[in-house]
């Protein structure tokens, strides 16, 4: 498989602190990569990075053979990236069908829109029930859901997944990831932070590992559930 993302000695920071030191990493087309740390380590800042909402302050973000680092947000998101964020960030006064129109916010034609509404409910069954309802009356794991309909609702290739599982029950974020699993057969290559380290490995061929803003370690899923004492060291049990 080719490299359909690499980044290269990649550094960014909030004002004069420093988030990431050097990060370099690939993901190949349809794999599902797995980014596991400490919180603070730099997981989520590596994902804002790749989708244009923190521009680096050196290093080279690359996607299928394209620089892209410091490019415009909504014009990663036209090249096939796409975002579901920590926390979901949907609009909670605003209907699920609405939530997902926004989504694909590129595209003009009111039909080719629908038509991509209809492949989401397809998906999740549960959003096409509340498609009238406002966001913010939906369950936690009915948000999780609509804010990765509305980042596939851009049609990406990557499909950047930020913490799919926060607040979520047990058997809500097996559902998530169950989801996860079934997207990435349909063709979509997924970069995934997610604190629960188990959940993440079930889902991921590989994974990096983050402590303090750089890669420290780079394994298959497998690997890394089989080395207890590298996971102990680097995210405290």
């Amino acid at each position: 498989m080719s490299n359909l993302l690499e980044l290269n000695d990649l550094h960014v920071s909030y004002g004069k602190t420093a988030a990431l030191h050097g990060v370099s990493m690939t993901v190949r087309a349809g794999e599902v990569v797995a980014l596991i740390g400490a919180n603070g380590a730099g997981k989520s800042t590596t994902l804002r990075a790749i989708s244009g909402l923190l521009r680096p302050t050196r290093g080279d973000i690359v996607f299928d053979g394209r620089p892209i680092g410091g490019m415009e947000a909504h014009r990663i998101v036209g090249l096939g990236i796409a975002q579901s964020p920590e926390e979901r960030h949907v609009w909670p006064a605003m209907s699920v069908y609405e939530n997902l129109t926004l989504g694909a916010y590129l595209c003009r034609q009111k039909a080719e829109v629908d038509k991509r509404v209809g492949v989401v409910y397809h998906r999740f069954p549960r959003l096409k029930e509340r498609h009238r309802q406002l966001a913010g009356t939906l369950s936690g794991g009915e948000q999780q859901m609509l804010a990765i309909g509305r980042a596939l609702m851009s049609e990406p290739r990557l499909l950047l997944l930020d913490e799919p599982s926060l607040g979520l029950s047990p058997r809500m974020a097996e559902e998530v990831f169950e989801f996860v699993r079934e997207i990435n057969q349909h063709g979509v290559t997924v970069l995934l932070v997610e604190q629960n380290v188990h959940n993440a490995l079930s889902v991921a061929s590989r994974a990096y590992v983050f402590e303090t803003g750089r890669v420290v370690a780079e394994r298959d899923a497998a690997g890394l559930l089989e080395d207890p004492g590298l996971l102990s060291a680097y995210l405290g049990g």
